[in-house]
């Protein structure tokens, strides 16, 4: 029986899961609806995409590397729990989707999504996910990846537990150094490489708030102009990695550290859990302490 687009959707409305997985569903059901939806309980897909709207804000850094060297993939993988994050079942999740970013370098998230988890089955990664999210009950979505390849520089990962991961690509000095960079990535939070890489808007917007908290000064339009330009270089070191003092030695930076080693950092990639996600929490302590004051 052929599957039409109407019959797609109204399955997708019967039961909040993705079209593909309704296609499959319907075809599998010869067309049958109300047997479509039987089976999709079944299996827990019809209650998947419910839980969509819910804030994943925790999981897990995934890094891979091929055993060339010439590429590594780093990839944020979300869940709602630290609870769920350190389960085998998320875990192995994530491990298949960093290798699966790591074999094909995918376009985007819709094209990783579609491709196969590399399970016997062949499932596809979204139906893993939806099928992991109906079993385990909480949201969960991959959030984003970067594959880098090599531009003739060696690569050097750190991971801090499974929350933080940074891919360092090096030229020249060592394994040792390499890792020390990726740490202090990780602990510094740089947003590029050197002064002359800040974006031009980032610098824009950092010069007005200098130029209207020094205008307050009262001083001369002079004054008030070399006052701001110390600023923006002070604030070009602050989020640039050459220019950071070292972790590890603060006497020296990073630039400096780099040299002395005859060394650059061709470029890193730094991923942190949930960075940038609004997580709704709840202070009950102070909720209680507001009924007790009577606010």
């Amino acid at each position: 029986m052929q599957i039409t687009a109407v019959m797609v959707r109204e399955l997708r409305d019967r039961t909040g899961a993705g079209m593909m997985e309704c296609k499959k569903a319907l075809t599998e059901a010869n067309g049958d609806i109300d047997a479509a939806v039987d089976a999709m309980r079944k299996s827990g897909l019809a209650k998947a995409d419910k839980r969509a709207g819910r804030v994943a804000a925790d999981g897990r850094i995934v890094i891979k590397q091929d055993g060339a060297g010439q590429r590594a993939a780093i990839v944020e993988v979300n869940c709602e729990t630290d609870f769920v994050a350190r389960g085998d079942d998320f875990r192995d999740f994530a491990e298949a989707v960093a290798m699966r970013v790591l074999a094909d370098n995918p376009a985007d998230l819709a094209a990783l999504s579609a491709l196969s988890a590399g399970g016997a089955d062949g499932a596809s990664i979204e139906h893993v996910r939806q099928a992991l999210v109906a079993k385990i009950g909480e949201n969960m979505t991959v959030r984003r990846f970067a594959v880098l390849d090599s531009k003739g520089g060696v690569f050097a990962t750190y991971l801090h537990g499974t929350r933080i991961g940074v891919v360092v690509e090096m030229s020249g000095g060592s394994a040792e150094l390499g890792k020390d960079v990726a740490m202090h990535v990780a602990a510094s939070r740089p947003v590029c490489v050197s002064p002359n890489d800040v974006p031009a808007e980032l610098i824009a917007k950092e010069r007005e708030i200098f130029t209207a908290m020094s205008a307050e000064s009262g001083k001369p339009p002079a004054i008030i102009e070399k006052m701001v330009e110390g600023r923006v270089r002070k604030f070009l070191d602050e989020v640039a990695l050459t220019g950071q003092p070292f972790v590890k030695d603060p006497s020296l930076t990073v630039g400096k550290l780099l040299a002395d080693q005859k060394a650059t950092v061709v470029r890193f990639a730094r991923y942190e859990v949930g960075e940038g996600i609004e997580k709704k929490s709840a202070d009950f302590a102070a909720e209680v302490m507001a009924q007790v004051r009577g606010d």
